[in-house]
């Protein structure tokens, strides 16, 4: 059986229950939220690190703070991973399924570090609000973050290549089903992903900066102390990963031709301004702050574009397009879903507002 008809055997055969393009949509931008989060937390947990090594009062304060945010985003990037995930079994189901089978003892264990990376985070929070929290725990937390991050890289890129999986399975007349294998490591696309956190951190910081700046328990040598690494943090780290990102770029399948997609494009035009206006945002960080904010996250939502773009490309090589999934359209189900999803981001959006506005009073 050719590779194509393999995956279009595979196809869920009840369909799915509206146009697979909102499918889509809707995953992109929720996958752009969620790498945003996670962006937070690894950035933001070695910074933690670094500020309880580096001691002192602004350190150690500092990294007390990122300590209790990084708890809070990682449970946030939790949450905000699933929707992505749910949207890649619908329209990806062949390859995303294939790749959990192939190395499903992984997959478990993607759920175990990042329980034990939560656990960790928090087991250093609760440690920094006495003594300035145990090194250990950060370095574990922070190590399972990682392995997490590995086991997801290998799943998604195994995914993408169908034409090697008899040859990852099958040696001579026995076949692995053992589910112990991890076949697939890129080193560029996963540090693509993991360099932007010391930007999205440094920009968080920045943030930071801005939003307690008018607070009397907040010296202005400390905020200034803040703002001044964030900003910093952020030029470099986005610095460093576009040339990350020039690196990955050229390890892509030339037959793609991926360097000349319109999203690509756009997305790396996008990201050589942010560097440009990050480079001027040194200069007063807390007044650039909250548009460098949404500079980044327009960014990300290109990028990710791009990434679907480059996905699509790659699963077009062998015949399939989420387009030609067969659509029976439930009207129930597609009503209910929007209705829950707009009803969320509502009591998202007050609980938001009532904690930023609780955040500006006095500490206590």
């Amino acid at each position: 059986m050719e590779i194509a008809e393999f995956l279009q055997a595979m196809r869920d055969p009840s369909g799915i229950p509206f146009h697979p393009l909102v499918f889509q949509i809707l995953m992109v931008l929720t996958f752009a939220l969620h790498i945003m989060f996670v962006n937070f937390v690894v950035g933001g947990a070695f910074i933690s690190l670094w500020g309880r090594l580096r001691g002192g009062h602004d350190g150690m304060r500092l990294s007390r703070a990122l300590a209790r945010a990084v708890t809070i985003m990682l449970s946030v990037a939790i949450v905000l991973g699933v929707a992505p995930l749910l949207f890649v079994q619908v329209i990806y189901d062949p390859f995303w399924y294939t790749a959990n089978v192939m190395s499903a003892w992984w997959t478990m264990g993607f759920l175990l570090a990042i329980g034990v990376a939560f656990y960790a985070f928090y087991g250093f929070y609760l440690g920094s609000r006495k003594t300035g929290g145990n090194v250990l725990w950060s370095i574990i937390a922070i190590a399972s973050v990682l392995v997490s991050a590995v086991i997801i890289h290998a799943l998604s890129v195994e995914q993408l290549q169908p034409d090697k999986w008899r040859e990852w399975l099958v040696n001579g007349l026995t076949v692995d089903v053992s589910g112990h294998g991890l076949y697939a490591f890129e080193l560029p696309r996963i540090l693509h992903f993991i360099v932007p956190s010391f930007a999205m951190a440094g920009i968080f910081l920045m943030l930071y900066a801005w939003y307690f700046r008018d607070r009397v328990d907040y010296n202005a040598s400390y905020v200034a102390f803040v703002a001044s690494l964030g900003a910093r943090l952020a030029f470099w780290g986005t610095a460093v990963q576009a040339a990350v990102g020039i690196w990955w770029v050229l390890t892509i399948p030339k037959a793609l031709e991926f360097i000349y997609n319109p999203f690509f494009l756009v997305g790396a035009i996008s990201g050589l301004l942010l560097l440009f206006y990050l480079s001027k945002a040194r200069q007063a960080p807390v007044e650039y702050a909250v548009n460098s904010a949404l500079f980044a996250l327009g960014t990300i939502l290109l990028m990710s574009y791009a990434r679907e773009a480059l996905r699509m490309a790659y699963v077009g090589g062998f015949g399939y397009s989420i387009f030609d999934y067969r659509v029976v359209t439930d009207w129930g189900s597609t009503v209910l879903f929007f209705a829950t999803f707009l009803g969320g981001l509502v009591v998202v959006a007050y609980t938001c507002m009532v904690a930023f506005q609780a955040g500006k009073g006095q500490s206590g």
